[in-house]
This record gives structure tokens, C-alpha cells and sequence, in this order.
């Protein structure tokens, strides 16, 4: 399993870097197939009614597409892509379910595609959105990517990398040294020493990349600690979904 892990993650790095390469159009247009491909997936492992299809058909072709469209533009539209799925769609999925006429199970059809939509495609489209912001250092100086010469993309991959490292960490840290379970009926192999041990790793490393970022030493560091602590809730949640719906 940490062999298939270790190799799934060069994977995405050299698909990610490719991406990057080639611009940032094909950056945006790689995380919306990865969001398509995601939420499909969730449709999949949850099981819908005869009246969910035009609701879904709407949030496959038309939310999903739209939320990608908004975030690739040059234009600075934060203020709207950062409400349309949480203000917006999540209040046209139950509407559209509604007037299909299907009242059986009501709440929960509409709470399992609002929660796959918001995981699957509102939250991993803030990866792309990062190459829409304007770069400062703390003291307010413009940052100058030197190191990389990718520029946001470079600090994209920053994220993506400790994330993944912080992943891998944990799970190492916990088959070497994990005694105790956090939640031995969520994931069995995720134990409180690797999870100290693998954010403590994974901050460490983040810290002494601080050259190819616009932080400073301290400030990578609270940010790769940030980042390792919110990979695992992520990983927690997934698994939780996943043992939820019989699937590992």
C-alpha cells in the first residue's frame, strides 16, 4: 500500500508539473476533469432516484463547468465564484429535486449531492484559484519567483506537495511507530503517533522549502503545519464517506 501510494503520488506530480508547463488555462482545465472525474465517482458510490437525473444533469454541465469557467478567467471574479456553489447551487439542487415531484428520502438526496458538489468541485477548485492571486511578501515587497521560475503555479505545487507529503508522512510514521488508533471503525492504519510525527515531518520540510515561496522561514513553516493539519482532516473525512457507503 505505501508502495502504491509513493507511486500514484510521482504520478500526479509529473501530470501536475506538465500542466504547469503549459500554462494556465490547461492548469484550470486539468483540476475541472479531475472535478468531473471526483464527483462522478461520489454520484457513483451514492445511490440516486429517477428524479435526481436533470438535478444532476445541472451539476455535471452546468455548475461544475460554470464554476471552473469563472475561476480561469483573467478577470477578478472572487466574489462571485466563491458564493455560486455555496449560495447559489445549493439552493437550486434541492428547488430542481423538488419539482421533480419525488418526495421519498427529500433531505437526504439533496444533502448527498450539495456534500459531493461543495468536496468535489467548490473546494478543489481553490487549487487553480490560486494562480489568480497577486503575490506579496509580508513586507509587502511583490514576489519574484526566482527558484522556479513558475510563479503561482510554483506555489500550487508547494500546497499540493506538502499535502501529499504530510499524507504519505502519517501513513509511514504510523506503520513504523503508531500505537494508538484514532478511529479504529474510520481508518485502522491512522494512529496518533504517525499523525504527530507526520505533521511534524512534513512542517520541517515545508519550512526548509520556504526559498521557493513567497514566505519567510517561520511563515512556510505555520503554513506547511496549516497544510498537513487540514490534509489529514480531508483524508479522515474521505475515508469516513468511503466506509459510509460500503466501498473500502
Amino acid at each position: 500500500r505505501f508502495n502504491h501510494r509513493i507511486r500514484v503520488w510521482w504520478m500526479m506530480c509529473a501530470i501536475l508539473v506538465a500542466a504547469f508547463l503549459l500554462g494556465r488555462v490547461v492548469t484550470v482545465c486539468l483540476f475541472g476533469l479531475v472535478s468531473f472525474w471526483a464527483l462522478r465517482e461520489f454520484v457513483t458510490m451514492t445511490p440516486t432516484r429517477r428524479g435526481d437525473h436533470r438535478t444532476l444533469f445541472w451539476v455535471f454541465f452546468v455548475i461544475t463547468p460554470a464554476q471552473y469557467v469563472l475561476v480561469g478567467l483573467h478577470w477578478d471574479l472572487y466574489g462571485l465564484y466563491s458564493i455560486a456553489i455555496p449560495v447559489y447551487a445549493f439552493l437550486f439542487v434541492p428547488a430542481r429535486i423538488a419539482i421533480s415531484g419525488d418526495p421519498r428520502r427529500f433531505l437526504e438526496r439533496s444533502a448527498k449531492i450539495q456534500a459531493g458538489l461543495f468536496i468535489t468541485v467548490y473546494a478543489l477548485s481553490y487549487a487553480p484559484a490560486l494562480l489568480n492571486l497577486r503575490l506579496a511578501r509580508s513586507d509587502g515587497t511583490v514576489w519574484v519567483d526566482e527558484a522556479s521560475h513558475l510563479g503561482n503555479a510554483g506555489l500550487l505545487f508547494y500546497f499540493i506537495l506538502i499535502a501529499q507529503l504530510a499524507d504519505v508522512l502519517q501513513f509511514a510514521w504510523g506503520r513504523l511507530v503508531g500505537r494508538r488508533v484514532i478511529a479504529p471503525e474510520i481508518s485502522a492504519s491512522r494512529t496518533w503517533e504517525g499523525f504527530f510525527a507526520g505533521v511534524t515531518s512534513a512542517t520541517l520540510i515545508g519550512a526548509l522549502l520556504w526559498w521557493a515561496t513567497p514566505f519567510r522561514f517561520w511563515e512556510a513553516a505555520c503554513m506547511s503545519l496549516v497544510v498537513a493539519v487540514a490534509a489529514f482532516a480531508g483524508n479522515m473525512v474521505m475515508y469516513a464517506i468511503k466506509r459510509d457507503r460500503g466501498v473500502a
